[in-house]
């Protein structure tokens, strides 16, 4: 029998629910507080031009997020662009060139490592090392520990842990090697080097990160006869009489009835809905001890026809010596209407966000021009720092991660912080969309 369910929250988490619902035959109204849709993972306007709140890459293998986007009608040609694996420091910088070839697995990542520029012999047996032992091992340890411990158990490199592991930690996980979660990364890590050709692709949005999933969702609902309500923040669930049966009261809206609720807003909204009803104290205090890490992307606007030679670029990050991206994009590759636009990221970014902008920006294009070799790139047109205050949480060993089910009957949550072999990305929180959906649909 078809049912009306309330989803709190227009993320990527909350709209994956709210279409695997809408596709079981249910009825589906979607609240959302802010007016763009995304969540944590969305399109900001500055100035006449539309921009991300953090630039993203995702992989091929974000199975659940790449078919939802296909559901909802997105041309993924025309959405990202596809590359193989790679790691490609400016070449002047000091860094390696380390590209996957279209070749089946695990021979792309051996003939990658054969022909890597930058590694010495021991970097390069370290990386095989690491690689067949983690496979061997099966991806998974048996007691966590950090990443840094687990590079260290590995005999890793100085050298691979900076130009690898260290920045691709931080760009999965939002949290440095030394208190990042080896398990976690362990995950990422089969479902890129240890994964098959296709599933190692990194894939790099050419739309902004809500046209590419949330906004084309909204739509497909909306054509099906489905809600979605923007600027409507939900203030309070109250459980009806009836099991399963909700209120919902949302800013702007008459209070509603439900037959179910996914609350798919950030930990800590969901933390503070929760503190208010029964049974639910433990896991919203769980939820309210989620540490927060930031993302900063800084955007420089240079001159029209500015261009890398590659579609992005790994940065040397020495935050002691005010070099602070870890990555840097150039979105008039990806986006002709973002020509001369770069976009650098800084992943785990507390430091860095509490700088002054301008001085911020002013590092960066520094580091940029050095490391480059173009000095023109000291001084761009403008500049946009965005920071994220809370755009993932801390990913620590051990991290107790709850279930999409609550106590409380026909409430479930969605986020990419449930539980879950993956740390807060795209795909972990559709994979919690999903599973939030199929909870609370299941007679």
């Amino acid at each position: 029998m078809a049912k009306h369910f309330a989803v709190a929250g227009g993320g990527w988490a909350g709209f994956a629910a709210a279409v695997e619902l809408a596709r079981a035959g249910h009825q589906v109204s979607v609240f959302e507080a802010a007016r763009t849709l995304g969540g944590r993972a969305r399109r900001v306007s500055f100035d006449g031009r539309e921009l991300d709140n953090g630039q993203h890459i995702m992989l091929g293998a974000y199975a659940a997020t790449l078919r939802l986007m296909r559901t909802v009608g997105v041309d993924l040609r025309a959405a990202v662009l596809t590359l193989p694996l790679q790691m490609r420091y400016p070449p002047a910088s000091g860094g390696m060139d380390f590209v996957a070839p279209r070749l089946p697995a695990p021979l792309h990542v051996g003939i990658a490592l054969l022909r890597a520029r930058g590694l010495a012999r021991a970097d390069k047996m370290a990386l095989a090392r690491f690689s067949t032992t983690a496979r061997w091992m099966g991806w998974t340890l048996n007691n966590d520990c950090s990443v840094s411990e687990l590079l260290e158990r590995f005999d890793q490199t100085p050298r691979m842990v900076a130009l690898m592991w260290r920045p691709l930690c931080l760009a999965a996980l939002n949290t440095p090697p030394e208190r990042a979660s080896a398990q976690v990364f362990l995950a990422v890590l089969r479902d890129s080097l240890g994964a098959n050709r296709a599933a190692s692709d990194m894939l790099v949005p050419r739309t902004d990160l809500s046209a590419l999933f949330p906004d084309a969702a909204a739509a497909w609902l909306k054509a099906q006869g489905h809600a979605v309500h923007l600027g409507a923040k939900v203030n309070a669930l109250r459980p009806d009489d009836a099991a399963g049966a909700w209120h919902v009261e949302a800013s702007g809206l008459p209070a509603s009835r439900f037959d179910g609720v996914v609350l798919a807003a950030s930990p800590s909204a969901s933390a503070a809905l929760l503190a208010t009803l029964p049974d639910t104290a433990a896991l919203a205090a769980q939820l309210g001890g989620f540490a927060p890490e930031p993302i900063t992307t800084c955007y420089l606007q240079y001159a029209a026809g500015t261009r890398l030679a590659i579609p992005f670029y790994a940065l040397l990050d020495e935050p002691a010596s005010a070099r602070w991206g870890q990555f840097v994009f150039d979105r008039g590759q990806l986006d002709a209407k973002q020509d001369g636009l770069f976009a650098v990221v800084i992943s785990a970014s507390g430091e860095a966000a509490n700088l002054p902008q301008d001085a911020l920006a002013a590092a960066i294009a520094a580091q940029l021009a050095a490391d480059l070799g173009r000095p023109e790139l000291a001084n761009p047109s403008w500049f946009k720092v965005i920071t994220e205050k809370r755009a993932t949480y801390a990913c620590t060993p051990g991290l107790l991660r709850p279930a999409n089910k609550t106590a409380l009957p026909g409430l479930v949550l969605a986020g990419d912080y449930t539980a879950g072999d993956y740390p807060a990305t795209l795909e972990m929180a559709v994979r919690s969309g999903l599973q939030a959906a199929r909870d609370l649909a299941r007679p």
